[in-house]
């Protein structure tokens, strides 16, 4: 099962918005969500704050802001795959 943890706030459109993308890439692959909202934690706030939405996979740093570009599909796909920390 794959481990997706997204760092979000309430009302944030680019989280909604990468959220979505990253259901329909891993249609199929089996995967649990985590939200956490980043002002609900100090430190959180702190280092990504302004950078949200924030996207790990299996405990790895997967995307920050933005899905990446460049074979976004297939880049996800392989960080599902891999065992989690």
């Amino acid at each position: 099962m794959t481990r997706l943890r997204l760092l979000t706030r309430p009302g944030c459109g680019l989280c909604e918005e990468m959220r979505g993308r990253v259901e329909a890439i891993l249609d199929g692959v089996p995967h649990r969500w985590e939200e956490v909202d980043v002002d609900s934690d100090a430190e959180l706030a702190r280092r990504y704050g302004e950078l949200i939405p924030i996207l790990f996979v299996n405990g790895r740093l997967f995307a920050k802001t933005r899905l990446p570009r460049l074979a976004v599909e297939l880049r996800l796909r392989r960080a599902a795959a891999r065992p989690g920390s």
